[in-house]
């Protein structure tokens, strides 16, 4: 038997308990040859007697030996070697407790010492590293800030097309209802086929410099985007090994190849409409003007033929023409933005040329190409020249908005203004007249004349709506990890390293502890590590509605009352975008076999298995700081120097970030016990199994 895998304590209890079993042996061997020497039968029950008793008390004083052996000795052993390691390798900070390890004698204080001595040099170390790098984490945030303001959604992928790198944009396009996940398939977004064919074709090349563009779709909702792919190079990735990872950047070309199918069914239409009477004007033309054309009746009868063809090939066009206009707005680049910042910019840029203008804006947002709109509206401002009360208005007009410019004086002639629209605008761009930006807006510009010897310009816009309050702003940051690119993968996860597998940390709110009797779940959150760090950006949080009452009782626990999850999705549909968040994870949570067996209760109904393995901290925390110690998610934080803010305790996503910090803390402690992959873990963990039952198979 291999002593050194049982823990102290075990080791020290069977120490006494041999020593007991010792005594007691040696205890009856003394009185049996005693007995044997004595020769008198009439002593043996007195011997017998005396024997028990003297056993007894031998078992009895070496009990209470070990007990204070146990008390005093090794279960603080046990929480200073626990405590010890996570500060020395999980970087806790805080002081020892000076009642742990009372009866260990200068123990505890050396401890302590070496601590503050590790503490501070690590202090040292830490500034140092600090302002040597400065300089380069200030370049870094430069280029994460450039990164994120590249109008393209782009996408680093390791050779077996997992994520190692994606932008802002890219979560815009890829429009997964969430952040994707740094290490998850690109294929879990992008249909498979045309990434897999164009990265197989850029490997044939053997070209580092080459590239290939394609078209593929998000599997969310369908959307076409353009891509563009590259390989890297070996310069861009150390750690490359046979075949390179890739760079995917992304367009949405949505919008462009509709308003393209737009144009041409319109062209085709054309061309259809007007093919016929053209050829059957051309025919009657030929018979009118033919010097042995019919005459009389007959000739009458052509011309008035001739003149119906004329007529429908007139309507043809107009209305060909009406449906260019009404869609050619569609098929230029428009962008929404607020009456308010326009008014301000043609204002500003007035008052620069020495001019006055006052606006009267109603708080409406306006599709409009704002840049050329301004250059338009400050181009006629100025053509009006000096004009009492000149006003920039601002109003809803229908399904659109109004934009005029008014002042105290005559009307602009028709023929000055068609002059005006023909004359270029000063914006940098040759040939942009205001004629175009009318075109590209699909709208016109007419004079008015107003009551009170008032006149004004109106400039209709198609699309406009009411201003709503501003939306919170979109995380823009760069999320990624390159050491994704060269990382290795066991084809068992028994034998993967702990900092190589992926992990969710997860946790429930529900409407009571019985899931047997009913109990449902009302709250889910989860959060994702990725490479021994916690993403910040992959994150899961949801109510649920449970599809029954929540007790007064569960409320005043987690807040969490029945109209706030009223409008929620039920637990089928989150079940499956939860089973989706956690695939291919391996799931942590406190006390996991009450939050698992809600979820397993309703596989059936969600389609799906939660058969991820899973790792429970309660477990981790034992294998750390030995079973006496308390385990509770309270208890476990403050000996790892972890605050959970009191609002967000007992919240689903509040406990979940605690345990996750947690989680990371505990990780480096499992290392220094020798414990580097997940099958050793696993099988520590499952001495603990009287504290908790492990769901590993």
């Amino acid at each position: 038997m291999n002593l050194s895998r049982l823990s102290l304590r075990v080791r020290v209890f069977l120490f006494f308990a041999a020593l007991a079993a010792g005594n007691v042996i040696a205890l009856i061997t003394g009185l049996f040859f005693g007995y044997e020497r004595l020769g008198d039968p009439s002593v043996r029950d007195a011997m017998i007697i005396g024997g028990v008793i003297a056993g007894m008390a031998i078992l009895g004083s070496l009990a209470g030996v070990w007990y204070l052996f146990d008390e005093n000795v090794s279960k603080p052993i046990e929480r200073l070697a626990g405590f010890l390691r996570t500060r020395t390798h999980a970087e806790v900070e805080g002081e020892l407790d000076a009642d742990l390890a009372r009866h260990l004698g200068d123990l505890a204080p050396a401890a302590q010492a070496m601590t503050a001595h590790l503490r501070e040099t690590r202090q040292a170390l830490t500034e140092a590293v600090q302002r040597e790098t400065s300089r380069l984490s200030s370049e870094k945030e430069r280029l994460e800030a450039l990164l994120c303001d590249v109008p393209v959604g782009v996408l680093l992928c390791t050779p077996d097309h997992q994520l190692a790198f994606y932008n802002g944009q890219a979560v815009d396009l890829l429009g997964a209802g969430h952040a994707p996940g740094l290490d998850r398939r690109v294929f879990d977004y992008l249909h498979e086929p045309p990434v897999a064919h164009a990265y197989e074709r850029l490997i044939q090349t053997e070209d580092p410099d080459a590239a290939s563009d394609l078209l593929c779709a998000t599997i969310a909702d369908g959307k076409v985007l353009a891509a563009r792919m590259r390989l890297l190079s070996e310069g861009e990735d150390h750690h490359l090994s046979k075949r390179p990872g890739y760079v995917l950047t992304l367009r949405d070309v949505s919008g462009d190849m509709r308003a393209h199918a737009q144009r041409e069914q319109l062209m085709d239409e054309l061309f259809d409409r007007i093919r016929r009477p053209s050829a059957a004007l051309q025919s009657l033309t030929g018979v009118l003007t033919d010097d042995d054309g019919p005459t009389g009746a007959a000739r009458d009868k052509v011309r008035s033929a001739a003149r119906t063809e004329a007529r429908q090939l007139a309507e043809a066009i107009h209305t060909l023409f009406e449906r260019h206009e009404a869609n050619r707005a569609d098929w230029w680049p428009l962008a929404m933005i607020r009456a308010s910042d326009l008014g301000d910019a043609v204002q500003a840029r007035i008052e620069a040329e020495g001019g006055t203008i006052a606006l009267d804006v109603a708080p409406l947002m306006l599709r409009c190409e704002g840049f050329e709109t301004v250059a338009l509206l400050s181009h006629l401002s100025t053509r009006l020249g000096p004009c009492a009360d000149l006003t920039l208005g601002v109003h809803e007009d229908g399904a659109g908005a109004l934009i005029t410019l008014s002042w105290s004086g005559a009307p602009v002639p028709i023929a000055a203004l068609e002059g005006w629209l023909e004359e270029p605008l000063d914006i940098g761009l040759e040939g942009m007249t205001g004629r175009r930006v009318l075109i590209s807006h699909a709208s016109e510009l007419w004079p008015e004349t107003l009551p009170g010897g008032r006149a004004r310009l109106c400039l209709p816009l198609r699309e406009a709506r009411w201003e709503t309050a501003r939306p919170a702003p979109v995380p823009r940051a760069v999320v990624y990890d390159f050491e994704l690119l060269g990382k290795a993968r066991e084809a068992e996860i028994a034998a993967t390293p702990l900092e190589n597998l992926t992990y969710v940390v997860f946790d429930t709110e529900t409407t009571g502890l019985l899931p047997t009797e009913g109990d449902e779940i009302v709250q889910i959150a989860a959060v994702r590590i990725v490479n021994g760090r916690r993403v910040h950006t992959e994150v899961f949080d949801t109510l649920v509605n449970p599809g029954r009452k929540i007790p007064q009782a569960s409320t005043a626990v987690h807040g969490i009352s029945d109209a706030m999850v009223e409008g929620a999705p039920d637990i089928a549909e989150v079940g499956r975008k939860f089973h989706k968040f956690v695939e291919g994870a391996v799931l942590v949570a406190h006390n996991a076999p009450f939050d698992m067996e809600f979820l397993r209760r309703k596989e059936l109904l969600i389609g799906q298995n939660f058969d991820n393995p899973v790792l429970d901290t309660v477990l981790l925390s034992a294998v750390v700081f030995g079973q006496s110690e308390s385990h509770s998610l309270d208890s476990l934080t403050h000996r790892l120097g972890i605050t959970i803010p009191e609002e967000a305790r007992h919240t689903a996503i509040g406990d979940t970030v605690a345990t996750a910090d947690a989680f990371l803390k505990l990780l480096p402690a499992l290392k220094a016990r020798g414990l580097n992959s997940f099958g050793e873990v696993v099988a520590e963990v499952r001495k603990h199994g009287r504290l908790i039952k492990d769901l590993n198979g």
